[in-house]
């Protein structure tokens, strides 16, 4: 390895254990009781009546051995008794080698401290699913995907959460496939959940995820809070929290160190994802960190055709990732991404602050519709400083549809060493500027106003999550 490339992953590994100690999540309370049992508090949508051990369904903690039908049966027993109460299945200490399994409704997954969740490298563990109706075909591959490694579709109350467990997706084996074209369906995420409401994914560590790593779609009323994510910052697709076409989501006080964006909103790809006319809205995003040197802090798109409103994005810390809140679309995306609000960012060592994309590419057949043109407009940014900077801003729109109503605001960018000659390359973008240090480009004029940001509150910002408890010998 060239002296150059130990240096940046010697960073990047420092920069992430600093991100990590500044953002560790609160986890959950460990107590002991007596000699034989102890008992664990969390924070959940609800709590449960019911509960059970992996264990008690002959689960076997080695590493080596298979668990996938030993989750079936588990979560198919405790989904009799969930309407009653709900339930919940603890994964405790060891190592829990599965394939995919699937989720009920009223339902807790619980991944102990000392659990490691493994997604298994047998690929007759992960069946495959139907294709994303908004996407027509799979992302890897044209014929189909595979479930995830924890998948649930059609849920009401599903608790995905522990006390920092760990799922270790052991993404390798497919990131090669991947690299190698061999793959012939789409890889699994890690989790994925369809169709549902009333969902939390929090306190827990994801690591090499096949792929996406935290998939919510076609889903509403979502929290997802203290995730540490950690994929090779090379390793193909590995995007760490993706919303599509979710309604009233909650992203905050997780950390992610990615191949991909560390958070990538998403509503549906090209005339799929127009037929389908699900957006995104209603997002909050905040008390964040991102690490991912190749890619995007919070990417909107590129699949983006069933539109992108209402996000709210604040208190990101970003550090040696190429841009930061960035804007990806193109011909035949049609829909909008409109009414962006973020505030204050720190960034160090990044390529771009400001990056949007007007021709981003990627289409899943010829059948795009070439007069679908995306309507861009106001995208508002205020309270940012930048360290380290390459280039300031690449802003480029579409040809006779330009980005519309962009406020920038109150932003103070320090430059590298090896700066752009051009700080701020813009074509077809309108809107205005203020107090923003290099000077803008000349479509951004300047002027004097404080770029807005909501002042409503969500309705997902007012869920509040109650405290629960599990015993037992663990």
């Amino acid at each position: 390895m060239e002296f150059s490339k130990k240096s940046q992953v010697f960073e990047t590994l420092i920069s992430a254990i600093f991100l990590l100690e500044l953002l560790r999540p609160n986890v959950a309370e460990f107590r002991a009781v007596g000699l034989a049992t102890s008992t664990i508090t969390f924070r959940a949508l609800n709590c449960r009546k019911h509960s059970a051990v992996l264990t008690d369904f002959g689960g076997i903690g080695d590493g080596k051995t298979s668990n996938t039908k030993t989750f079936e049966a588990a979560i198919m027993n405790l989904s009799q008794v969930a309407p009653d109460g709900g339930a919940q299945l603890i994964v405790p200490p060891g190592k829990w080698l599965t394939g995919s399994f699937n989720l009920t409704s009223h339902f807790t997954l619980f991944v102990h401290k000392d659990a490691v969740i493994l997604g298994s490298q047998d690929e007759s563990e992960w069946p495959p699913v139907a294709l994303l109706p908004s996407y027509g075909r799979g992302r890897d591959a044209p014929s189909g995907r595979l479930s995830s490694l924890i998948f649930g579709t059609n849920l009401t109350d599903v608790v995905i959460t522990g006390n920092n467990g760990t799922i270790d997706g052991q993404g390798s084996y497919w990131w090669k496939l991947f690299r190698d074209n061999k793959m012939t369906v789409t890889r699994p995420y890690m989790i994925e959940i369809m169709y549902s409401k009333q969902v939390q994914i929090s306190n827990l560590t994801l690591v090499n995820s096949p792929s996406w790593n935290v998939h919510p779609i076609y889903s509403s009323d979502i929290i997802i809070q203290h995730l540490t994510v950690f994929a090779p910052v090379d390793s193909p697709n590995t995007d760490g929290i993706d919303p599509d076409s979710c309604t009233n989501t909650r992203i905050e006080d997780s950390f992610i160190v990615s191949g991909d964006d560390c958070i990538a909103v998403k509503s549906g790809w090209d005339e799929y994802g127009i037929k389908f006319n699900m957006p995104t809205k209603q997002l909050v995003i905040r008390r964040f960190a991102c690490i991912s040197p190749s890619s995007a802090t919070i990417a909107l798109g590129s699949e983006m055709s069933g539109g992108i409103e209402d996000v709210r994005v604040e208190d990101v810390t970003v550090i040696n990732t190429e841009s930061g809140v960035r804007i990806k679309t193109g011909v035949g995306r049609g829909a909008y991404v409109k009414d962006v609000y973020v505030r204050n960012m720190t960034l160090n060592t990044m390529k771009y602050v400001f990056w949007m994309t007007g021709d981003y590419g990627s289409h899943p057949d010829a059948e795009f519709d070439q007069n679908a043109f995306p309507v861009i407009k106001g995208i508002n940014y205020r309270d940012i400083v930048a360290d380290n900077v390459t280039q300031s801003a690449q802003l480029d729109g579409i040809g006779k549809h330009p980005f519309t109503d962009i406020c920038i605001s109150n932003v103070n960018i320090k430059l590298a060493a090896k700066p752009k000659g051009v700080q701020w390359n813009c074509s077809d973008v309108q809107g205005v500027t203020n107090r923003v240090s290099p000077e803008p480009c000349n479509l951004l004029p300047r002027k004097e106003i404080d770029c807005p940001f909501a002042k409503d509150r969500l309705p997902i910002e007012d869920v509040q999550l109650k405290t629960c408890s599990i015993s037992g010998n663990f």
